[in-house]
Formats: structure tokens, sequence, C-alpha cells
């Protein structure tokens, strides 16, 4: 055994020297074999296709949403990985009987397309297989000559070494011409049967198969019974050889051809633009609800064919999925005309926000603990400088509740919590927000910043709502724990999953209870032609929301969250125009509770206990009850809430046993007189509230026998400041009269009213008057008779 082993080693090292020095003898020829076999390795570009794409997006469950045409006016969708297998039955019977058996070319094809082409003279047959034509396709199909067919079998054997048949057959599918300037098979499915390639018909995927042997010649709308009779001859075929039954191929010939190319679905055509600039020539699948987003269409354009009629012509809408902040619809503008700015997608530019950042003071000054949800807070004429905020109605309570100051929007309120609060803590908040055009200091925003003094993009806000949301839900989901990610960018990628962070016990911006309680005030709105009582009716949808309008009426704004969802809405114009009538609760809200009714109902959100506390609250102030006050009531308060002022606005008072008077020890005996707790307001914001607030009791005026001083308070109630006066001319040119006003807390007070110290006037019970003051600078003083005075100056400008 060892010696036969031996002389096979022996014999097998001579064949090996024998190679070796036949190499040596034919250098040239060896050379040449390896450069050959170099060339042939490489001749086939790593990447056969480089021709531009068009964008296409698809719908959470594949839909088409729309497509934009590709760069070179082609529409070709980007490259497919499958192939239908109808589509693919079809087009080897048509195309290459013998595509799985050949390694690139067909002899017998080859042989027969010579021998014919010979016979007439000319090319009458190309006998090319499927690989040869991708070849040809990947080369801008050359002239056909004997030498760019032998070109293309060389690279279609190559081809077929590097590639396996079924990717070959996507090569071919996703770039051969279906006519006019349609290419590849799922651009040619939309553009001709109006749906994706996977659901075609035999018929409708016999016809596809036939149109690139001939794409100039005919196509649908052109020689429509050439087409027919390939198509059935194709069909024929395929139940001929039992691709199909008989069933199947008679109905298939009865099928219709499409007579012209539909146009391509534009569902979303201001993402689509979106997608476009961020993944140019890309099969995008996003996370848009597609039935949701044409039921929004129609909203918008209902909403759009009345509003144009006030030439309000833009309208954008935002829909968020709360749980996994995915973008459900995506409506960048309105069908409106090339003039009036369509095509700029306005839920990413900069508008005034108006009210739409109110929510987030009341949620910051809950979370600092600076105010409780029902803490009285003034509502009276307010100047701040040369700033003088006014309500919207230009109406005064005199005192309201944060709450109801928060859900009826009132500025004057808003205005003086924001001083009380600060606007540096408050502008912090709306940093943590990344809120991206709040860009400036807060001095350069000043106390306008919660009225629309700042600008900020449907995006971010709605963005901002479905955190806030999803904070309470995860925090009463996950064991009273917060997510590290929680204030994050939502996405409208389909595949992408929102990392909302790691689990912690700390708060990421405001604490769970205050945006709970923020809420409870929010889903107190009354809506736009609803009843007063709307929230009493189990039907009703319990929604969280907002509105805002912008000064000159140029931005309305509805943004609403429910557990589930967030829905924004802005309507203005483009180009920056105010219309009267553009405002937030009759424009922008309406369209915000009807995207609402095509949502699934939410339930409320779960009330965040372990941030919150249960404690006694004034029932008439809303502030930490103490033991003087006269109704209290339990309610839960977010846990910050503790570091609250006791009620200020309780007294203790002395009355006689009437208690129809103020009484001391020097009119009364001790034994007589009755101490009783007293709900008091300022003298200006009782000058108000008692208009609204019949049961509302000024103190009691003391007693004439007592002595001591009366204690009485006045002030004014246009300003306690001094203030810069434009005085105004009527139609004749004369200047109009200036009306000061002056509340008092003794409604049997006398008030003596002095300009620049000479006596003008006085007053008893309504303490009013007008004066004509020159220009210039005056000082107004008035003094009661009880000696109290009140002084002002002002500068009186025309």
């Amino acid at each position: 055994m060892k010696t036969r082993s031996r002389i096979k080693s022996i014999l097998k090292n001579n064949n090996g020297l024998k190679s070796l020095g036949y190499l040596k003898r034919n250098k040239k020829k060896a050379i040449f074999v390896f450069v050959l076999l170099v060339f042939y390795a490489f001749c086939l570009p790593n990447k056969l296709f480089t021709k531009p794409t068009s964008t296409v997006i698809t719908s959470k469950n594949n839909e088409l949403l729309g497509a934009l045409i590709a760069t070179d006016g082609q529409w070709r969708f980007p490259y497919s990985n499958t192939v239908p297998e109808k589509f693919k039955s079809c087009l080897i019977q048509f195309e290459d009987a013998y595509f799985y058996k050949h390694f690139g070319f067909n002899p017998v094809s080859i042989f027969k397309a010579l021998k014919q082409n010979l016979q007439a003279g000319n090319v009458k047959r190309g006998g090319s297989t499927i690989t040869q034509q991708v070849i040809r396709l990947s080369r801008n199909s050359q002239k056909r000559t004997y030498l760019e067919k032998f070109i293309e079998l060389v690279l279609a054997t190559r081809l077929e070494l590097r590639a396996p048949k079924e990717k070959i057959l996507t090569y071919w599918s996703s770039n051969a011409p279906f006519g006019g300037n349609v290419v590849g098979l799922e651009a040619a499915s939309w553009r001709y049967f109006n749906r994706k390639s996977e659901d075609l018909s035999w018929a409708e995927s016999a016809t596809l198969a036939v149109l690139p042997n001939a794409p100039n010649l005919i196509y649908p709308g052109k020689n429509q019974q050439k087409l027919l009779v390939k198509r059935n001859r194709l069909l024929k075929k395929l139940l001929s050889n039992k691709v199909i039954d008989s069933l199947t191929f008679n109905l298939a010939v009865l099928e219709e051809l499409p007579q012209k190319p539909y146009s391509l679905p534009q569902i979303a055509p201001h993402l689509l633009q979106k997608i476009n600039n961020l993944n140019a020539g890309e099969f995008i699948k996003t996370s848009i609800n597609k039935k949701l987003q044409k039921q929004v269409n129609k909203v918008v354009d209902n909403h759009y064919n009345v509003l144009k009629y006030n030439e309000i012509y833009n309208i954008s809408v935002l829909v968020l999925d709360v749980k996994n902040r995915k973008v459900l619809t995506y409506v960048g503008n309105s069908k409106t005309t090339r003039k009036n700015q369509k095509d700029v997608d306005v839920i990413d530019k900069p508008r005034s926000t108006g009210s739409i950042l109110k929510p987030f003071l009341y949620a910051a000054m809950l979370d600092s603990g600076d105010l409780l949800p029902n803490t009285l807070v003034a509502d009276v004429p307010t100047n701040f400088g040369s700033y003088q905020p006014e309500n919207f109605d230009k109406k005064y309570a005199g005192a309201v509740s944060a709450k109801i100051a928060l859900s009826k929007s009132l500025n004057v309120p808003t205005v003086r919590m924001l001083q009380n609060f600060g606007i540096e803590k408050f502008y912090n908040y709306l940093q943590k927000l990344q809120l991206k055009d709040i860009n400036k200091s807060a001095h350069y925003y000043g106390l306008t910043i919660a009225l629309g003094g700042a600008e900020s993009n449907l995006w971010d806000l709605c963005k901002s709502y479905a955190s806030l949301a999803s904070t309470v839900n995860h925090y009463t989901q996950n064991s009273s724990r917060y997510f590290t990610n929680e204030f994050c960018e939502p996405t409208f990628y389909a595949d992408k999953k929102i990392d909302f962070g790691k689990k912690t016990a700390e708060k990421v911006i405001f604490d769970a209870a205050s945006i709970y309680l923020t809420f409870e005030s929010l889903k107190e709105v009354n809506r736009p032609n609803a009843n007063q009582n709307w929230e009493f009716f189990d039907a009703a949808k319990q929604i969280a929301w907002k509105t805002g309008t912008s000064f000159g009426f140029r931005d309305a704004w509805a943004i609403g969250t429910t557990k589930d969802y967030v829905v924004g809405v802005w309507v203005g114009n483009a180009d920056g125009e105010g219309r009267p009538g553009l405002v937030g609760v009759q424009t922008a809200a309406p369209i915000l509770f009807d995207v609402f009714d095509k949502l699934p109902n939410s339930d409320w959100f779960e009330k965040p206990f372990d941030e919150m506390t249960e404690i006694e609250i004034c029932s008439k102030s809303g502030y930490r009850a103490t033991t003087i006050c006269e109704e209290k009531k339990l309610e839960f308060v977010q846990n910050a809430g503790l570091k609250t002022a006791p009620c200020p606005y309780h007294v203790l008072v002395n009355l006689d046993t009437s208690e129809k008077y103020q009484v001391n020890t020097s009119c009364e005996s001790f034994d007589n007189i009755k101490q009783k707790p007293w709900f008091v307001l300022p003298p200006l914001m009782e000058y108000y509230y008692k208009d609204q607030n019949p049961f509302y009791k000024p103190l009691p005026k003391f007693r004439v026998d007592c002595l001591g001083k009366v204690q009485n308070a006045m002030k004014f109630i246009y300003s306690t400041k001094k203030s810069t006066i434009y005085l105004p001319k009527d139609f004749d040119g004369k200047k109009n009269e200036l009306i000061l006003k002056v509340a008092h807390s003794n409604k049997d007070a006398i008030l003596f009213w002095y300009v620049d110290n000479t006596f003008i006037k006085t007053t008893k019970e309504i303490h009013s008057i007008a004066i004509k003051p020159s220009l210039g600078r005056h000082i107004i003083s008035v003094t009661d008779n009880f000696g109290n005075e009140v002084f002002k100056e002002i500068e009186v400008k025309i």
C-alpha cells in the first residue's frame, strides 16, 4: 500500500511539473487567458442601474400615499426585492420559458433568431433571455448589432454567476419600460390599474408582461387591438401550460384593457415633499393611517370651502399617537391655489402662538408650588408700564380661579400670573420643551410670551402636548415612574421605534399631577356650537383642548389631547394676512372636533395619586384653608401645592348682634360683640367681582357711634402707575374726554377729585369723572371723606 501511494505521489508531481512547464513554454497564451479571466470577472459593474428613482411613500399598511416623479422625468419606483407570482409566471411564459434552465443565454433561441434574421436580411427576432434583456436595459438599450449581442451574452453569463434567478427577475421588473414615461412594474401597476402589483389579476398581469416587448408602439390608450391580441395570446399559453385553469382563462379574456394612465394618489403631498427632502428617491413606509388621512383631508376640504369666502385659505392638521409618538395624519396645507401658497407645508413653520402656551404656564406654576388649581387670581384692568393686556371680550370678572382663567383663556389673569411667577422661570420651562422657534432671550419676549409674543410651530406644540399626555400615562402604568426621554421627537417612519429612555423616580419637566390637573382644567373648555352643559353627557368625548388667536387675527390654533391621541390644527393665511373672524374657537376648534370624531374614543387619564395629596381647600378662594375659612372642601392637589400660601381673603371682623355693622369696644360691650369670618377682596377686585357674584357681601360699615379710624380702601381702576394717554379726536377735530374711575370699598364714601391740586368734582357711589386735560404731565389725586388718598401721574399726548 505504501509503495502504491508513493508511485501516485510521484505521478502527481510529474503532472504538476508538466503543467508548470507548459505555462513556461506558453507564457503569452497563459497571460492572455489570465487577463481574459480577470476581465470576465470584473466586466460587470457593481451597480447595474444608476438612474434616479421616484420618492414613494406608503401608509403603515403598505398602501400607496403618493410619489414624486424621478428627476429625469420618469415614473421609476425604487427597486423592489420581490416579483408577484402572477406577473412572474406571465413574464417567464412570454419572454423566456427556459429562464430557470439556462445560464444566461439560450443557444436554441439564438440559433432560431439568427436563421430568421439572415433570411429576412434584417433583425426580425432577438432571441434574448430575460437575463440578456436585463443587461440591455442596464446599458441603456444600445443599438441592436451582433457585436452588442455578443457583449450582452458575455455580461449575461457573468450576471448569472453573480445573482440568483429571483434577483435577475427583480432587475427586469424594476427597470423594464412600460410605455410613455413609465418604468418598472410597480409604477406601471399604479399608472395603468391604480393598484399595487401584487393585487393585479391574471389579465392585468398578462397585459403588463407583454408591454415591454414594444413599449413605444403598444401601451394603454394606443394600438388597443394589438395589445389585446398579445395579452390574450399569452393567456392562452398560460392555459395550455396549465398555469391557469379554463375558468380563470375565460374570465381573464373578458377583462377590458386600461384606456389611459391614472394619476398617482396624492393623499399626503406635504409629507411626501418633506420625506423627499430627507430620503429622495427612496421607498418609505410611513406611520400614516391611510383611512384616517383621507377622512381628515375631507374634513379640511369641507372647512376650506367655507373659510375661503372670508379669504382664509390655509389649514394644517397633525394627528399623533400618544403611545408610540407616531404621526397618524399629516395635512400640511389645504387644497388651495398656488397663488395662496398651497405648496407651503405650514406644520413646521413658525407662527405667532396666541394663547396656546397658556397651559404650559399653568402647569409650570402648579409644578413649582406657586398655585393651586382653584386659587383666585385678579382679573382687573392692569398696566405693566406701557403694556396693558386685555381679555378678548374686554370685560373683567374681578377675580377668577386659575382653572377658569385657563379654561376661558383670560389674558389679564394670565399675564398677572406670569409676572408673579417670573418670566425667566417660565422661559426655562419652555426651553426644556425644546420649542425650537422660541430662540431669543426671556427679556426679548417679556410678559407677551404668554399671549402670542413668541412664535412656535404645529409640530413642536403637538409634540409637547403628546409628551405631557404620555408622562401621565407612563406614570400611572409603571408604578409611579417617569421616563428620561419622555419629551422626544415624534416620527412619521413606520419602522422607527421611539426610545423613551430609562425609568426614573424623578420628573423630567412637569410632575404627573401638575399635568393631570392642567388637563382637568382644559377638559372643561366649552366646545364651539355646543350646549354649555356638554360635559354632563356620557356620550361626549373627554378632551383636554386649548385654542389660540394671534394679534391681528393672523393665526388661529386649536390643540387637543386624549389619553391616546393629540390633534393639532392651525388656520390662517400663509402670507400672514389677518382676517376678521380668524379666531381659534371659531375656525380651528370646529376642525379639531371634526377630526376627533374620526378617532376612537379614549378613556380619561388615570389620576396620579402618588404625586397628589388630599388637603382642605377654602371653597371661596381656592387657597389652602385656614381656621377662619367659612366653607372648606377636600381636594387632591399636587404635592408641590403644600408650599402655597394659606387663604389671604378671609378675615375676622367684629359685628354687633344684628351683624349689620362693624363695632369695637368703644361703642359696644365685649359681651355684645360677635366675631365672624368674612370673605373680603381688595377694592379693585371687589369692584368687578360683586357685579358677577350677587352673593358676595362687602364688609359692613362701622356703626356711627364707634371711635377709631375706619378702614377704607380705594384704587384707580384704570391704573395706579404712570400712564401715557393718547386722546383721539372726534369727527369735528375736537379732542375726546379722558374717563377716570376709582373703586372704593365703602359704598357710602364721598370722593374729592383734583387735577394738579385744583379741585374738579365730588362723586358718591359711582366714582367716575370725565376731564379734558391739556397736553403734558398731570397729577390726578382723589381724597375720600375719611382722609384716604390715592394719586396717579399721567402724560397726555395726541
